[in-house]
């Protein structure tokens, strides 16, 4: 316990400091303005969203909290690295989940053959050891639960409930045209765990915010508010609120609309939004399309010390077009980081995951992302996502028709890498500060190449004996590789004074770094929607996680 205690203390502090006027400084020394939400966007412009703490970062950053990851300059002073942004690897086995029940396949009407996420929810629920999913079962159908042990081979449990695997039956008045889930495992009472929002399906003309009970009744039931299709919400632990992703309309078709609580299903929630993200000049148009992009959804999660977002982007073509063509519309999803929880930088916008636009593939268009958003799974994440085909196994076609599950995996923390390739390299971090004693990278370097390690203090002067020529060079490719120098047991001696990390680096990639509490690597950083090994959605045991 002595060992947890300066992270939850620290974490618990910096939550509740405020400066003038109100102003909340975040774990990461980001101080929020007195305004929060901010509601100073303006809809009609097309620039890319502004990022005040990538213009002015604080004096000294705290790194307590999570691996610390090289997605933007915020950590960096100087650097002559390389940074490579890179995306996600369809799993060789997609799809990994598909329409075979009855349910799944549906009446014999337009639309029909779906297992759709859109957002459903898929997640690690460490009670269980399991992975759960939650997904409609056929085009506007109810709501139901697969279970897996590994995110790849699903099974679909008799739950007595209503019927097979379903949680919801089609029609119910609860059940939404769209249903977003979220396992919150850190709910105290078990029939809250299951958090859930529909949206009206012209039964009743709100989204509703409620929780699932084991026995399948609806509880807490409350109206959140008018809003179109396709919202979703999320949990930012970082300041302990609930946000909702908000779909209305703007100038240029579909955006987003922000509002949060610290109180999970407060009525009226979405009544209280100010206008948050849209598709802007750097998301370009589909060549062979040409429609201006829009944006579809944000769905983000914590992962390690940042919100990860995922925006799903519509490229088109206007549903009229894939309605008389019996196709589904295009649709990317396209990565996003936030250190405050509401400004985002999207520094890359390539499709992270994105369709194929192939007649006859199964991910041939209308790409989903779900809540939670990545599953941690040794050293990969997992990102599951819906795709659609456009045509049922009896080969009826339709532009919501015939959609399934797939991965994408990627390396963990392995959105940026800062690369040194024929020529050496440093990067320099900004004024840090930390109260754990063990340094740990995750990096990829060749037997030809080397990285070391060396603290220097706010001038540049290294610190001995933390130097370079003391550190013990690595040539080694792990998500999780300490770093020790000759002469020195830990960084104790530096804890809670403001020092910089230079990094030597010949031949690699360097994709994070952490100061942990104990020699396991735990980095107290968030972990998306979980993973095998974690009692929970907070890395506690680093090296122990694995298999």
């Amino acid at each position: 316990m002595k060992q947890l205690l300066p992270f939850f203390v620290i974490n618990l502090i910096l939550s509740m400091l405020v400066g003038p006027l109100g102003a909340e400084t975040l774990y990461n020394g980001i101080r929020l303005p007195a305004e929060w939400p901010v509601n100073s966007r303006d809809p009609k412009s097309r620039a890319p969203m502004d990022v005040p703490y990538l213009k002015a970062p604080p004096q000294v950053i705290p790194i307590d909290v999570g691996r610390q990851l090289f997605v933007d300059d915020f950590l960096i002073a100087e650097t002559t690295l390389t940074r490579t942004h890179h995306v996600a690897k369809k799993h060789a086995g997609n799809p990994v989940f598909k329409p075979t029940t009855p349910d799944e396949i549906g009446p014999a009407d337009s639309q029909r053959a779906v297992c759709y996420l859109g957002h459903g929810g898929v997640f690690y629920d460490p009670t269980v050891q399991l992975f759960k999913m939650w997904y409609t079962a056929d085009w506007r159908g109810g709501l139901a639960l697969a279970t897996s042990r590994d995110a790849i081979h699903w099974e679909r449990p008799n739950l007595g409930l209503a019927g097979g695997n379903l949680i919801l039956a089609r029609g119910s008045a609860q059940v939404g045209g769209d249903n977003a889930v979220w396992l919150d495992t850190t709910a105290t009472n078990p029939a809250e765990r299951v958090k859930f929002l529909a949206d009206h399906t012209g039964k009743r003309k709100s989204h509703f915010l409620s929780t699932i009970a084991d026995d399948g009744r609806v509880l807490n039931e409350t109206a959140a508010g008018s809003a179109g299709d396709y919202c979703s919400f999320f949990y930012n632990p970082f300041r302990r609120v609930w946000v909702y992703s908000i779909k209305r309309s703007g100038p240029y078709g579909r955006n987003r609309y922000y509002a949060e609580s610290p109180v999970y299903g407060q009525p009226g929630a979405f009544d209280r939004s100010v206008y948050w993200a849209d598709a802007d000049d750097l998301d370009k148009p589909d060549p062979k399309i040409g429609d201006a992009p829009q944006l579809y959804s944000v769905s983000a999660v914590a992962y390690e010390s940042i919100m990860l977002g995922m925006f799903q982007i519509l490229l088109g073509p206007r549903n009229s077009i894939c309605e008389l063509g019996n196709f589904p519309k295009f649709t990317a999803l396209k990565i996003g980081y936030s250190r405050d929880g509401f400004h985002w930088d999207r520094p890359d916008r390539r499709a992270f995951i994105g369709p194929t636009q192939r007649d006859g593939d199964w991910d041939r268009g209308y790409v989903h992302t779900t809540t939670g958003v990545c599953l941690v799974v040794g050293d990969q994440l997992f990102f599951p996502y819906t795709a659609y085909s456009g045509i049922a196994p009896d080969g009826h076609r339709g532009m919501y028709t015939g959609a399934s599950v797939g991965l994408a995996v990627l390396r963990r923390d392995g959105f940026a890498s800062m690369d040194a390739k024929d020529k050496a390299g440093t990067l320099t971090t900004r004024p840090v500060s930390f109260s754990g004693r063990q340094l740990f990278v995750n990096a990829a370097v060749p037997v030809d190449g080397e990285l070391r390690v060396e603290v220097v203090d706010e001038n540049g002067a290294p610190i001995a004996p933390f130097t370079r020529e003391n550190c013990v060079p690595v040539a080694a490719d792990k998500t999780l590789q300490a770093i020790t120098w000759n002469g020195a047991t830990d960084l104790a001696t530096l804890r809670g004074r403001p020092v910089r990390f230079r990094f030597h680096l010949s031949r690699g990639s360097l994709y994070a770094f952490w100061v942990s509490p104990d020699a396991s690597g735990a980095s107290r950083g968030y972990l998306g929607a979980g993973g095998p090994g974690y009692p929970g959605v907070i890395d506690t045991v680093g090296a122990a996680a694995r298999p």
